[in-house]
């Protein structure tokens, strides 16, 4: 938990200091260090759900092919 923590500190001052040296602007460079890591964390979420619907789905296919016709593969 302490690097989980120690990265998000460190992400947030990345953040803050790049959005700085481009803007100049302490206001936006402030809003912008704390809405990215939000609208991060939604697209993150959905993400996910996007992975898990595809792996779902392809071991769904996977299954449906076992047995027809499909080989197995052989070990040794």
């Amino acid at each position: 938990m302490a690097k989980t923590l120690t990265f998000g500190i460190m992400h947030l001052g990345i953040a803050f200091s790049v959005t700085y040296a481009l803007t100049g602007n302490l206001a936006i460079s402030g809003a912008i260090t704390f809405i990215e890591p939000a609208v991060n964390t939604v697209a993150h979420y959905f993400f996910d759900k996007f992975w898990e619907r595809r792996e779902r789905s392809a071991s769904g296919a996977a299954s449906a092919h076992a047995g027809h016709g499909v080989p197995a593969t052989a070990t040794i």
